[in-house]
């Protein structure tokens, strides 16, 4: 039938969409479930076996997928990723060039010799106006009415009565502050946050060491990704127990409300070693 040989795979696969596609069918899975396992739309996976990655939103997100199908398949993430790089030949999205301008007629460019008095009128201004404000040359000051001279130091001055009626200023409430989520890569993970009503916050592959603060404001947020056992969640700076061992996709609230319910990390204890042992207890 028509359409057939695109589907067939080739005897010895030699793209990262061949390699997923022979791994697939290895199992007996069809297309849709790979879709219903990864939560990506059948039409993007279908992209990539058929290696047509122009159809994706960006090289991120073919990266990001492919991951996601290989793990779906038990196929090794990061050898897929390796050779998708390799595949796409190192050339991730760059920025449009700068359009250049030319220059517009010359004939309505100010002449230089009008360009120069203009600076030296505007630096004339800004001097007269620093002598205005900062110093008296130009203003006189009239002697000061006899209330307000200088009392001699010998002179006790009576204090002003306080009113009993005038109640202190009220003290300005102090700006309140919620709990910080963070979320720090310990090694390179595909991470997606998004908020109650499905708003994506953030989505892209974490290098390691990478950081990301949920922001404080929003509407309960969820982290969904793979590998949880890559991921290091804080609340204020302290490490929560971790989401998940990596085995399955993971997809968990991460408020602050939500982790603070779970347990935190255990702390490693100390231990004395054998020898200090011996020399304390000779």
């Amino acid at each position: 039938m028509e359409g057939e040989t695109a589907q067939e795979p080739t005897l010895f696969p030699t793209t990262v969409g061949e390699k997923l596609r022979a791994a697939r069918e290895a199992q007996g899975l069809d297309l849709s479930e790979i879709a219903s396992r990864t939560r990506i739309p059948q039409r993007h996976l279908e992209a990539i076996e058929s290696g047509n990655y122009a159809g994706l939103p960006s090289v991120t997100y073919a990266l990001g997928f492919a991951k996601a199908y290989a793990r779906a398949v038990g196929a090794d993430e990061v050898a897929i990723g390796r050779e998708l790089r390799q595949e796409l030949g190192d050339n991730p999205e760059r920025a449009a060039p700068v359009p250049s301008y030319e220059m517009q007629d010359p004939k309505r460019v100010p002449p230089r010799g009008l360009a120069w008095a203009g600076l030296i009128v505007a630096l004339l201004v800004l001097a007269g106006v620093a002598l205005w404000y900062g110093t008296s040359l130009f203003r006189g000051e009239a002697p000061l009415p006899p209330e307000t001279l200088p009392i001699e130091a010998n002179e006790a001055t009576p204090a002003p009565a306080a009113d009993a009626n005038a109640t202190a200023p009220a003290a300005a409430p102090a700006p309140a502050s919620g709990d910080q989520v963070t979320l720090v890569a310990t090694d390179t993970v595909w991470v997606r946050v998004s908020d109650a009503t499905g708003q994506r916050l953030f989505e892209k592959e974490m290098a390691p060491g990478e950081r990301f603060d949920v922001p404080r404001d929003a509407n309960g947020p969820r982290l969904r990704t793979g590998r949880p056992d890559r991921l290091q969640v804080l609340v204020n700076g302290s490490s929560v127990a971790p989401l998940g061992t990596g085995e399955r996709t993971i997809e968990a609230e991460v408020s602050a409300a939500a982790l603070k319910a779970r347990p935190a990390e255990p702390a490693v204890a100390a231990t004395a070693s054998p020898a200090a042992n011996t020399i304390a207890n000779p």
